[in-house]
């Protein structure tokens, strides 16, 4: 049986020095390595040192663990405690340097997400959750917004960047969304956008197309700090990241609604 407090804080830590490695990386971005994965999709060498510092660290304080990671620096297995680990996300944004980006960390135990934690560098803002004891933002409680209704909610969402099979379906939505929301806003890091539906600056997510490594943690963030995930069909979200949206939970219903007759379901 693992320890939550353990995990939770070696999370936190591995986070915390990913975090203020890449803070400081990105003060000379013009000696890195840029390299794009696929159309759109860029990684460099601070991508993969800071996993290699999370990975390190994880490994040494729980060497039965396994890994799930975006950048492959271990191997990736599934075992029954394993960590899910997005080094970087909001890469674009970080090397065109801009400060919204952020590490995800999440922790699986026999299939149940027992601990996340997101942490923003740039502002200093620590968001961690653990399975049935809430969601905190540097340590104080936080909980999703109290909007009732969406024409009184802040929607944030994340463009296509490489798979535009949905771009039809995607533009309705928000043409829906611009007219019937109090607005729309698109971070660059769905790691990012999870944390703020947490903490309530945002009413609702929703995205196409992520990995698991960018959800992972903030889905827990989410659901411990009040809210719920669900995929466009409103049934349980599975973390592939291949659809997913998240609220508050008053307007998750009106939410879906939209979002499923968009994407004809």
């Amino acid at each position: 049986m693992v320890k939550l407090d353990e995990v939770i804080a070696q999370i936190k830590e591995a986070a915390l020095r990913a975090g203020q490695y890449l803070k400081k990386a990105q003060q000379d971005l013009d000696k890195v390595n840029i390299v794009e994965k696929t159309a759109n999709q860029l990684v460099s060498e601070i991508d993969v040192k800071a996993e290699e510092i999370i990975v390190t660290q994880l490994k040494s304080i729980f060497p039965e663990a396994g890994f799930v990671t975006e950048e492959n620096t271990v191997e990736n297995e599934r075992k029954p405690l394993h960590f899910i680990v997005d080094p970087l996300d909001g890469t674009t944004n970080y090397l065109h340097h801009l400060d919204l980006y952020c590490v995800s960390i999440a922790a699986v135990y026999n299939d149940v997400l027992i601990a996340g934690v997101v942490y923003i560098p740039t502002k200093n803002e620590l968001f961690s959750a653990v399975k049935g004891q809430g969601c905190t933002l540097n340590g104080e409680k936080i909980q999703v917004s109290n909007s009732l209704v969406l024409k009184d909610s802040l929607i944030a969402t994340g463009f296509p960047y490489y798979n535009f099979s949905r771009k039809t379906e995607y533009i309705q939505c928000l043409d829906y969304f611009m007219q019937n929301t109090r607005g729309l806003r698109r971070m660059g890091s769905a790691a990012i956008d999870l944390a703020y539906v947490a903490c309530g600056r945002f009413c609702a997510f929703y995205e196409l197309h992520l990995n698991t490594w960018d959800v992972a943690a903030g889905i827990l963030l989410v659901e411990e700090a009040g809210g719920v995930v669900s995929d466009f069909k409103n049934q349980r979200n599975d973390w592939s990241g291949i659809e997913i949206a998240a609220t508050n939970q008053s307007i998750h219903s009106e939410f879906i609604a939209v979002l499923g007759k968009n994407f004809g379901y």
